[in-house]
């Protein structure tokens, strides 16, 4: 992140998507210098005109802008989102998105985390870590995180959902998975539209299903990797964010294979989360925009 005079509560973080055309980026850029501000970090994606789509990050130094934010965003969407027909979000650097972690009984992707939150590497607010097992409380309320308990039954699968919404109702920005190991209903997916994050224990599409890990075992595989995505009705078909892979061989066990799997899935997990949270993925249909440091 750039250090800039004026502190953190003045950086803005810009996020626009519209079909391409001449002049977008010679229009926000115009009125930004209008409205005194400083851009401090760019990055544009573009498809090609005339009917592709244009995609822009940037964040930008402006005094006063959490008091002003409300005047700034009236007069962008009069000035430059209208004409343009832009899809756009601006937020405040110093802002910290309220996040709820789902998990069951593996710890790996939750602890790191909660890790990176602890060291105030990863930028979030954590609401509460809810889980249908009550095997990791002690871990997650030793840290100081709220633990909220909401075992599910097949028969009544709908009505711990409807639970979990109401816990979540007015206090999450976003929902990660780490390792829950449950199907959401397209019920409860709708209720986030691209704000849940999964982490798959493979690299999809390859290795879908139940056991992975077996599964490239029995394949002899090289690689094995992990993806993380956004959740949507069907199964781990969401727009993808991250994947990483790491190089195996014929000598490693299966568990061998889940201990490297589990590495992986740590770090594709906690990337995706921190990319998320710092408006670097715009989602384009079935696919993602992600623009990295």
């Amino acid at each position: 992140m750039n250090d800039v005079a004026g502190g953190s509560s003045e950086i803005g973080r810009l996020v626009v998507g519209c079909e391409d055309r001449p002049g977008i980026i010679s229009a926000v850029s115009k009125f930004l210098y209008d409205q005194g501000a400083n851009i401090v970090d760019f990055d544009q994606h573009s498809s090609g005109a005339p009917e592709g789509k244009f995609f822009l990050r940037l964040e930008f130094e402006l005094q006063q802008l959490a008091a002003r934010k409300n005047e700034f965003s009236t007069s962008f969407s009069k000035s430059v989102a209208q004409e343009y027909e832009m899809q756009w979000a601006l937020t405040l650097l110093e802002d910290k998105p309220r996040v709820a972690i789902f998990v069951s009984k593996f710890d790996h992707a939750l602890m790191e985390l909660l890790w990176l939150v602890t060291r105030n590497v990863l930028p979030i607010d954590v609401a509460m870590v809810i889980s249908n097992h009550e095997d990791l409380r002690n871990q997650v309320e030793t840290l100081g995180f709220r633990f909220e308990h909401i075992p599910v039954e097949p028969a009544k699968k709908a009505i711990a959902e409807e639970t979990a919404i109401e816990l979540l109702r007015g206090q999450t920005d976003l929902v990660v998975l780490a390792r829950y190991m449950q199907i959401l209903s397209e019920e409860f997916v709708n209720q986030f539209p691209n704000r849940i994050i999964n982490i798959h224990h493979s690299f999809l599409p390859a290795f879908a299903g139940a056991d992975p890990y077996r599964q490239a075992y029995d394949k002899g595989v090289k690689l094995i990797g992990a993806t993380s995505h956004y959740v949507t009705a069907e199964l781990d078909q969401g727009p993808i964010i991250e994947q990483d892979v790491v190089r195996v061989s014929h000598r490693l066990s299966v568990e061998e294979l889940k201990q490297l799997g589990n590495e992986v899935e740590r770090k594709v997990l906690s990337r995706a989360v921190r990319w998320h949270v710092e408006n670097r993925v715009i989602v384009d249909g079935n696919k993602t925009v992600v623009f990295t440091k």
